[in-house]
């Protein structure tokens, strides 16, 4: 099934995970990981507006590893993705 991250869909099989930026950046490995993958071009960032979480992906492809940044909580896009299991 899809999961609606606001201004795109992925495949929710392909979520490793979904992280509240407030919380989950405090650390410094999260820091650079997102550094990294920003700096390699992976970080899709939807909306316009101040993100709120981010959702790592896999897909198992080339382009694997994607990194969106969402301006929805980790929690209303946890809730998302509890309500098509």
């Amino acid at each position: 099934m899809y999961l609606d991250l606001g201004q795109d869909v992925i495949w929710q099989e392909d979520v490793i995970g979904i992280f509240d930026l407030d919380t989950a950046s405090v650390a410094a490995r999260t820091r650079d990981f997102l550094r990294a993958a920003e700096y390699e071009g992976r970080v899709v960032m939807l909306g316009s507006d101040l993100p709120r979480s981010f959702v790592v992906t896999d897909t198992g492809e080339a382009d694997a590893g994607r990194v969106y940044l969402s301006v929805f909580s980790g929690t209303t896009l946890a809730k998302r993705a509890q309500e098509i299991d």
